[in-house]
Order: C-alpha cells, then sequence, then structure tokens
C-alpha cells in the first residue's frame, strides 16, 4: 500500500489488489483497508470504493466536513476517475462510448449483466492507449459508478478483462486477476478549493503483464 498524499482533510492511497475497502462478508478476520488506515490516522471517512481485485487511487476524508465536501463532488459527477485496463481480443475502434444499462447482483456469482429492460442507466467512455498482438491497454473513463461497470461493459463490446474469468475472459498466466487499475482522480480540494490531480503507479502485476505482452 502506498501512501499517495495526506493531510489534515484528506487521504490518498493506491491501493493493492486483493485488499478489500471494508470488511470481508466471507471472512470477517481478513485484513482491510480503513482497518489498517485507521490504525495510523484514527478516524476516516469512506467516500467510494474500488473492487477488491482491482488495484489503484483511492480517496479518504479525515473529517465529517470534507467527507460531505467529497461527496457532493462525487455525486454531481463533478470528480474525474480514469482507470487503466488490458482488454483482451484486438478492438476495431480507437475510441468507444458504451451506454448498456446493467443490473448488478445477479446470480449467486452476483454479476453484473447488462440489461435493457431492468438495468439502470450507465456509460463508459473507452480510449486505446496501446495495441498488443492480442491484447490492448485502455484507458476506461466510467461516468457512472456501478459494480464492475467497466468489467462488464468492456465484455459486452467482446473484449472481456485479461483475466477477468468471471465476465468470460479466457484462463491465462499473465495476470491473476481481472488487468484494472484504477489509475488517476481529478477533484477539488473540500478545503481550499485547489485543483487536484493524482496518478497511481502501476502494480508490480500489472506491470509485468504488460511487459509480457510487448514481448511477445
Amino acid at each position: 500500500m502506498q501512501i499517495i498524499h495526506v493531510d489534515e482533510h484528506l487521504l490518498i492511497v493506491n491501493k493493492p489488489a486483493g485488499l478489500s475497502i471494508l470488511p470481508d462478508g466471507w471472512d470477517k478476520n481478513a485484513a482491510y483497508l480503513v482497518k489498517l488506515l485507521e490504525a495510523q490516522y484514527g478516524k476516516i471517512w469512506v467516500v467510494h470504493r474500488i473492487d477488491k481485485v482491482t488495484s489503484g487511487i483511492i480517496v479518504f476524508a479525515l473529517t465529517a466536513e470534507s467527507h460531505r465536501s467529497l461527496n457532493i463532488q462525487f455525486e454531481k459527477h463533478q470528480v474525474e476517475k480514469i482507470y487503466h485496463a488490458i482488454l483482451t481480443g484486438a478492438p476495431k475502434w480507437d475510441e468507444k462510448i458504451t451506454k448498456f444499462p446493467l443490473r448488478v447482483n445477479v446470480g449467486h456469482k452476483h454479476r453484473t449483466m447488462v440489461d435493457d429492460k431492468s438495468g439502470v442507466r450507465s456509460e463508459t467512455r473507452f480510449r486505446i492507449l496501446k495495441r498488443y498482438q492480442a491484447s490492448a491497454l485502455t484507458e476506461a473513463m466510467p461516468m457512472t459508478g456501478r459494480t464492475h461497470q467497466i468489467r462488464v461493459h468492456a465484455y459486452a463490446l467482446g473484449h472481456p478483462l485479461l483475466g477477468d474469468v468471471l465476465y468470460s475472459a479466457p484462463e491465462t498466466g499473465i495476470i491473476p486477476r481481472p488487468a484494472l487499475h484504477a489509475y488517476s482522480l481529478k477533484f477539488t480540494h473540500p478545503n481550499t478549493n485547489e485543483a487536484m490531480n493524482f496518478e497511481a503507479r502501476y502494480p508490480e502485476d500489472f506491470q509485468s503483464a504488460l511487459d509480457m505482452l510487448g514481448k511477445k
């Protein structure tokens, strides 16, 4: 875990994959990010979340006032969130906007699925950053915040994330999890009103996957 920034009002962390933000319902004894951070920084407030299997940037509030301010920014879509993902296959497009409506928590695997009738509005903007022989490093910008949104929209486009077997990606030895990294956040500081822009470096498994793909 890397601390990217901390001041009196907020804390920004580069979360490793495999660590939950809140207690794991399946393993109540497992470590989780909030508990680890509160041991060092005291009371913190959760503003947003990323999946346990996803690595990358996340912001926490250190005061109730900062929590309210950041919540408003997220609710009004004033925060720019950018993810980097490795897609399987070779997309024929360079940029793509997806608006498949999504329904969450479906079936015993608790998957999210495209549902044109009962799903809720969802939008993700994709942009190819680099192409490999049979995959692509892609920027993904979620304009809404549905569970597994990027993963399902990529799958619906016919290019599931590398390693994302839950959404039909083939088994691979390149990366042991869905290849998704929360890369950057842009928002307004809740106390100073300063424009903030932070990036989270790739974890070892994500960078190693890119290196392997580059050698093929």
